[in-house]
């Protein structure tokens, strides 16, 4: 085996999921059939590393210092939804008639992995919260302990500085079936029921 496509292999397997198998299978596919997509690839590749950076507002992924929502005059800066990746806000964005904006911590709190409020960017959002702008804080952290644990967090944060902090619901999914909910769904569902109106 040539030492490029040696190269080529572990490259692959940098990306989450991909095994040795897979990668590969990969280089191999786009050897044998899609030259010209694996040239487009490693350009887009290069100019992503090169040119993509974080909004520094926001923290999510721009090219610009500041993203298009930060620096959109129609988004409602009284709101801002905090989420634990980027892939999280696009969510948001494309299923959600949500009109605030964000911030990214690109992670979650756990002590174990060595991911504290610095490593999240809590200290630039305690400056956002300080600023007074801010009147509501949408904790959309993902429901598993670390993010229950890092949406405690950034409601004390936000009460302490007179922001009303706030959670997406969580429970039962629309159009779901109650035999096929998992356990943890359906006990939190059950416990976090409201009144029928």
């Amino acid at each position: 085996m040539s030492s490029l496509l040696e190269q080529l292999i572990d490259a692959l397997r940098v990306l989450p999921g991909v095994g040795q198998k897979s990668a590969q299978r990969m280089a191999y596919h786009l050897l044998e059939r899609q030259r010209d997509g694996g040239l487009r690839l490693a350009g887009a590749l290069e100019a992503a590393m090169t040119h993509v950076r974080h909004c520094e507002r926001c923290r999510d992924f721009s090219e610009t210092p500041v993203c298009a929502i930060c620096a959109s005059a129609s988004r409602e800066a009284q709101q801002l939804c905090v989420v634990e990746s980027p892939a999280d806000r696009l969510a948001i964005e494309q299923a959600t008639d949500y009109r605030g904006l964000y911030f990214v911590l690109h992670g979650r709190l756990s002590p174990l992995d060595g991911i504290g409020p610095a490593e999240l960017g809590l200290d630039a959002l305690a400056e956002r919260l300080a600023a007074g702008e801010v009147r509501e804080l949408i904790v959309a952290t993902n429901p598993t302990v670390e993010g229950e644990a890092t949406a405690h967090y950034l409601a004390q944060l936000a009460r302490r500085h007179g922001v009303r902090p706030s959670r997406p619901a969580h429970g039962l999914p629309l159009g779901g079936e109650l035999e096929y909910v998992d356990r943890g769904t359906l006990s939190h569902a059950f416990g976090s029921r409201s009144e029928v109106v």
